[in-house]
This record gives structure tokens, C-alpha cells and sequence, in this order.
């Protein structure tokens, strides 16, 4: 599916934000963005709206849009709840999901690979979404997928980023296909116990992202590892 406009421009800003480009504090201007990107004022409105679902921006009435990076201790309590949400949907779709959807699992799980293959970070986040995405479906509960989904698009920007630290979209492959097996398998206590260790930041995980973080604020920007500048990660 196409992105709308708002997403390529919500990504821009994103990756802006994570450079340290646009560090903690910044206002960001409409007119000016709007302007840089050549769009009216909806699509850019559109992209703040889900930054600030994110956390990423603070919009304050009569004042404008900032930049607010997360502490460690908001995202820490955010990815410990996504894990634990992503595991129920594991351990549920273990006993439910279809072996069409497993097929379109691991159609998508061969799309990743490939992704990483090319050291494409944004196409493996795109194909790493609708994995994701299918578990949620085939929990068989409405309600959970909803939620999941819900955290899942509040944490996307923290997600995507991980990806650029090297070595890290060969290790998501991996854990994909252990996910795969479990759910091939009707295992549903190691599908869910893989799912909540794929997604939970601990380590050098949470070092990783929180010192990626710092450098964005302080308006300093992380690197990808491969460069030797710093790191960024998350959980995927």
C-alpha cells in the first residue's frame, strides 16, 4: 500500500528528530515545514498529529509543536507493557491462526529477508510491520489486536530506528522465523515467551536506545554502528 503523504513527511520528521537535526525543545514551525516539503498545511498537520501520538512532539495550544524526547523510564514502562501485549497474541495465535496466514507470514518473513539482504532498513520496517500486524489478527481477539496495534503505533518511530544498528535486522530475522516455528508448531508458551523477548528493551538494548536519545536531544545525532558514531536501538 502507497504511504499518504502525512507518513513521508511524519517519517522525514522522525528521522530529523533522531539525528538530532530537531533536538528537545525545538518548535516546529507549520509554515516553514510546510514550505520545505511543498505541501498545504492538512498533510503536515496530519504528520504532527501522529508524532505527537508518539510522544515525539508536544503540541501546546496557541504555542505550537515541540520537540519532547521520552525519558528512559516512560519508554522502559511502554516496551515492558508491548511485550507482554505481543506476547498474548502469540501465545493465542499459536492455537488459532490458519495455515493461510502462516503462508502469508512467511511470505512477508521472505520480503524481510530480502529487505535485509540489500541493507534496506525502511523497506525491512515496512515488511516487519505487517509481521507483526498478521499475529495481531490471528490472536483471534479483537479487542487485543486493537490495543496491540495501538501501543505498536505510539512505539513506531523507537522500532524503526533500532534497525539502522548493524547486525540488528539479522538478528530480527532470526527471532521472525523462531516466531514462525512456534506458531507453525501450536506452541503457544514459546511463541509467546519469543515474541516478549523480540520486543523487550533490557541490556544493551535499553543502553542503546537511551544513549541514542541523549545524542538527539542534545542535538548531537546518532550514527549508524557500522560507522563507529554511536548506536541506536530498540526492540523489532
Amino acid at each position: 500500500m502507497e504511504k499518504r503523504r502525512s507518513d513521508h513527511i511524519a517519517d522525514a520528521l522522525e528521522e530529523a528528530i533522531f539525528d538530532g537535526e530537531m533536538p528537545a525543545g525545538a518548535r516546529l514551525d507549520e509554515a516553514s515545514l510546510a514550505e520545505k516539503f511543498g505541501v498545504s498545511r492538512t498533510p503536515l498537520r496530519e504528520a504532527l498529529q501522529r508524532l505527537a501520538r508518539s510522544g515525539l512532539i508536544e503540541q501546546i495550544p496557541r504555542r505550537g509543536a515541540f520537540v519532547r524526547q521520552p525519558g528512559p523510564v516512560e519508554l522502559i514502562e511502554m516496551f515492558e507493557v508491548m511485550a507482554e501485549l505481543e506476547a498474548v497474541c502469540g501465545r493465542l495465535a499459536a492455537s488459532r491462526i490458519s495455515e493461510s496466514a502462516l503462508a502469508e507470514l512467511q511470505t512477508v518473513h521472505d520480503a524481510c529477508a530480502r529487505a535485509a539482504q540489500d541493507g534496506d532498513p525502511n523497506g525491512y520496517y515496512s515488511q516487519n510491520e505487517q509481521f507483526h500486524q498478521i499475529i495481531y489478527r490471528e490472536s483471534g481477539n479483537e479487542f487485543l489486536r486493537a490495543e496491540t496495534a495501538a501501543l505498536h503505533r505510539r512505539l513506531q518511530p523507537f522500532r524503526r530506528q533500532q534497525l539502522r544498528l548493524r547486525g540488528r535486522m539479522a538478528q530480527s530475522l532470526a527471532e521472525h522465523q523462531a516466531i514462525i516455528d512456534a506458531l507453525a508448531q501450536g506452541a503457544g508458551d514459546v511463541a509467546a515467551t519469543n515474541l516478549r523477548a523480540h520486543v523487550a528493551i533490557q541490556g544493551e538494548k535499553f543502553h542503546s536506545l537511551v544513549s541514542g536519545l541523549r545524542d538527539a536531544a542534545h542535538g548531537t545525532g546518532t550514527r549508524d554502528a557500522a560507522h563507529g558514531t554511536g548506536t541506536r536501538d530498540a526492540a523489532q
